[in-house]
């Protein structure tokens, strides 16, 4: 029996240049670098992403995410801390467990509410009007915080966002991101004190 022995692809092709030249290259602009890297990663990237999701369309979602990072980021990367191949495959199993993690959680919001729509004949007529009434007044005083904040709040709260994903997807730094929701909550518990 023989066995082929299949090399991943570690800091550079036979003919290529290196991946710490590449990041280098990314760092000043180079469009052609990145497309280099793409190139060379991006089977891996899609799929350890699409095995960790199980779906194609969150595969390529993290796939771009993974790439406009590195993108933004070059620096991020550090070759003497390990090779672009660990780093891109470590960002891109974050990313991934994020997402599954995300979609738990939004499955298990629309079981509830699924629940909750099922056992309506048993409720009190009462008890409808007044979740609707609470309700109408925790959206009312969401929009009533500052925009940073509501920003953050909706993000963090009603989009399942952990402190980390509020602030990358508001560019900002995570320890502003936790102010901001402290602030925030803060200033609704204060609006909804009398709700109970």
């Amino acid at each position: 029996m023989t066995m082929t022995i299949v090399r991943p692809v570690n800091t550079a092709s036979s003919t290529g240049p290196t991946d710490a030249s590449l990041v280098a290259r990314i760092a000043v602009g180079d469009e052609r670098a990145l497309r280099t890297v793409y190139e060379r990663y991006s089977p891996l990237v899609y799929g350890l992403a699409r095995r960790v999701t199980a779906s194609t369309a969150h595969a390529e979602e993290i796939t771009q995410e993974v790439f406009v990072y590195l993108w933004q980021n070059p620096d991020r990367f550090d070759a003497e801390r390990g090779t672009l191949r660990a780093f891109l495959g470590a960002m891109t199993h974050r990313r991934s467990v994020d997402e599954v993690r995300r979609n738990t959680r939004r499955v298990a919001r629309e079981d509830r509410v699924g629940q909750d729509a099922s056992n309506l004949d048993v409720l009190d007529i009462g008890e409808g009007i007044e979740r609707s009434q609470t309700a109408e007044r925790v959206r009312a005083a969401v929009l009533s915080l500052p925009e940073q904040q509501r920003e953050a709040v909706l993000l963090a709260y009603f989009g399942g966002c952990t402190f980390r994903q509020v602030a990358e997807r508001l560019s900002i730094p995570e320890g502003t991101a936790k102010s901001r929701l402290r602030l925030g909550l803060g200033k609704l518990a204060g609006l909804l004190e009398g709700l109970g």
